[in-house]
C-alpha cells in the first residue's frame, strides 16, 4: 500500500499522478556500481518510491571516495559499499525493497542477476564491465541507462530501448572498440570535481523515472554531453548502422574474457596484487617502474626508476634487470608500459604490473 503523503509532491506533478508513482512501486531496478555515479542513482530512486532496487558492487568505502560518494561518511571507511548503502537507503524510505550483492559482476554471474530486474543502471568506472553490461542487456533485452564521467564532463544515454521507429542501439554502437588501457585516464588518473558525478547520476535518475512512468522524452539512442565549466551541452543521435562484433547468445557471452577483449589482460604481462608486490620487490636483480608523471602522488616509498609511459621507449637502455615490475596510480598504465617493455625487451625478462596501482597498494596498507 503506496503511503501516498511521502509522494504528494511529485503526484501532484500535471501528467503524473498515481498512476505513475504505482508504475514506480512495481518497478525492479538494478544499480550496477554504488560510487559516484551510484550514490545519487541510489538516493533519488529510493526517495522517488522506486518498489525494487538491486545494488551490485564489491568495493569498500576509502577516503578517496568521500568528496564525491556522498552516501558514505569517514566512519564508513573500510566497509563495504553496498551494506552502508543499505542501511542508509532502507532509512531514507523503508517502503523501499533493496537487495544488496557484495561481489562483482561477471560472465558467470551477470545473466541470473540481471535476468531478475527490468532496467540496468551501468554506474561503472570501467569499460570491460560496460562491455559486459552492454552485451549481457541486448541479449536479454533489457533497457541499459548509461552514463560516464571525465573531469569536468559527463556523459548519460538510453540503450536497447525500442524507439518510435522501432529501433535500437547499444554501447558498442557509440564504441564499436574499447579504447586501448590508459588511452582514456579514469578519475584515479585524471581526477574528477566532486560534484559531476552528483550531475550526471541524477540525470540518470531522472532518465530511469521518464521510462518507467512514461512522461517526457527519455535519451533513447541518444548521447547527451555536459561539460561544467562552461555549461555547454549536446545531444547527439547514437549511430545504427555499424558492423559490430559481439556475442550472439549466452553461451557466447559466457565465453567471453572482458579483460582480454579491452586488452588489460595479457598472458606474457602478470598481474601481481600488494602482498605479491611486496615479496617480488625483495627478489634480486627487481627494479620498479614508475610510469606516472614525475609530479604525481604519492610517491613511493622504496626504491624505484622514475620514467613516465611517453618516455620509456627512449629510456629502454636504463632498464637491465631480470624482474620487472610498473606500476602507476591506478594499474591501466602500468599494463600498456608492461606491454611495451614486453616487445622491447623480450621473454628473458619477467615482467609484473601492480594491479589496481598505487591506489591499491595503499589501500591494503591502510586496511
Amino acid at each position: 500500500m503506496l503511503n501516498l503523503k511521502r509522494y504528494d509532491r511529485q503526484i501532484k506533478l500535471q501528467n503524473f499522478g498515481i498512476k505513475a508513482q504505482e508504475k514506480l512501486a512495481s518497478a525492479k531496478i538494478l544499480v550496477v556500481g554504488a560510487g559516484g555515479l551510484g550514490c545519487p542513482v541510489l538516493q533519488y530512486l529510493t526517495a522517488v518510491g522506486v518498489g525494487n532496487i538491486g545494488i551490485i558492487d564489491d568495493d569498500k568505502v576509502s577516503l578517496s571516495n568521500l568528496h564525491r560518494q556522498i552516501l558514505y561518511t569517514s566512519n564508513d571507511i573500510g566497509k563495504l559499499k553496498t551494506e552502508t548503502a543499505f542501511k542508509r537507503l532502507s532509512a531514507m524510505n523503508p517502503e523501499v525493497k533493496i537487495n544488496i550483492i557484495s561481489e562483482r559482476i561477471t560472465t558467470k554471474n551477470a545473466v541470473e542477476i540481471v535476468s531478475d530486474y527490468n532496467f540496468i543502471i551501468d554506474c561503472t568506472d570501467n569499460f570491460p564491465t560496460r562491455y559486459l553490461l552492454d552485451d549481457v542487456c541486448r541479449i536479454l533485452e533489457k533497457p541499459l541507462i548509461f552514463g560516464a564521467i571525465y573531469q569536468y564532463e559527463g556523459q548519460i544515454a538510453i540503450f536497447n530501448f525500442l524507439n518510435q521507429e522501432g529501433f535500437t542501439t547499444n554501447y558498442r554502437n557509440l564504441f564499436p572498440e574499447p579504447p586501448k588501457p590508459g588511452e582514456v585516464p579514469d578519475c584515479n588518473d585524471a581526477g574528477v570535481l566532486g560534484v559531476l558525478p552528483g550531475i550526471i547520476g541524477t540525470l540518470q535518475a531522472t532518465e530511469v523515472i521518464k521510462l518507467i512512468t512514461g512522461i517526457g522524452e527519455p535519451l533513447i539512442n541518444k548521447l547527451m554531453t555536459i561539460n561544467v565549466l562552461d555549461y555547454q551541452t549536446a545531444i547527439f543521435e547514437i549511430p545504427k548502422d555499424v558492423n559490430l562484433n559481439f556475442p550472439q547468445n549466452i553461451q557466447e557471452f559466457e565465453k567471453m574474457n572482458y579483460e582480454l577483449h579491452c586488452g588489460i589482460e595479457h598472458n606474457d604481462i602478470k598481474n601481481i596484487s600488494p602482498s605479491e608486490f611486496n615479496k617480488i620487490a625483495k627478489l634480486p636483480d627487481t627494479v620498479i617502474i614508475d610510469v606516472r608523471d614525475k609530479s604525481e602522488y604519492p610517491k613511493l616509498e622504496i626504491p624505484y626508476l622514475p620514467i613516465p609511459l611517453s618516455e620509456l621507449k627512449a629510456n629502454i637502455n636504463q632498464i637491465n634487470n631480470r624482474n620487472i615490475i610498473v606500476v602507476c596510480q591506478s594499474g591501466k598504465r602500468s599494463i600498456v608500459g608492461g606491454h611495451l617493455l614486453y616487445q622491447l625487451l623480450g621473454k628473458e625478462h619477467k615482467i609484473s604490473h601492480l594491479e589496481g596501482g598505487i591506489n591499491h597498494l595503499i589501500k591494503e596498507i591502510n586496511e
